[in-house]
């Protein structure tokens, strides 16, 4: 298996040789900024545990907290937004009322076409957000719209989510054995 990042503005985004430097992190704990992820199924599973392990783990080793958020994680309001108006509209109609530019929404997604995750990314995008697609080798319009693009070379649905959740852990654990590069 083969995952390589692909961007379009890697620095806009403040990835550098594929380290995250704090000084040009868009999230870093030191800004007013946020962080958003989201996914559907086994993705909805990795945004959860991701934001857990950034928030929590990470932030403690920083000693300031991320502001992180998975955007799957409040059923009673995710299921309101389904019925009321789409289910398509259920990650969009959350950033609304929570993101600002600067924000980063990232998405993960094997398919990297869910409509739900692509109509939110479009919207980020279009409103100042730095926008990021973890996705499978089918990349999909997720990996179109997005700032950064981080593929997994597969179509296996298991495989490329558990590459995904390597990835997440990668993130992760960078700011908790470095957390320097948060400063």
């Amino acid at each position: 298996m083969d995952f390589r990042l692909r961007s379009r503005a890697k620095s806009r985004a403040g990835f550098h040789s594929g380290r995250c430097r704090g000084a040009n992190r868009p999230d870093t704990p030191n800004e007013d900024r946020q962080s958003f992820v989201f996914g559907n199924g086994g993705s909805a599973a990795n945004a959860s545990h991701f934001a857990t392990d950034l928030g929590k783990s990470a932030s403690d080793k920083v000693g300031k907290p991320f502001r992180v958020l998975s955007l799957n994680d409040n059923v009673s309001w995710l299921t309101a937004l389904g019925n009321d108006y789409a289910y398509e509209d259920v990650f969009v109609r959350q950033l609304h009322n929570y993101a600002k530019p600067g924000d980063i929404a990232m998405s993960i997604s094997v398919s990297g076409n869910s409509p739900n995750c692509v109509k939110a990314l479009a919207w980020a995008k279009t409103n100042g957000l730095q926008t990021i697609a973890l996705v499978g080798s089918k990349r999909g319009r997720m990996a179109e719209i997005a700032d950064q693009s981080i593929v997994i070379s597969d179509t296996h649905y298991g495989r490329v989510e558990d590459a995904q959740m390597g990835i997440c852990h990668l993130l992760c654990y960078a700011f908790i054995e470095h957390p320097e590069w948060a400063k």
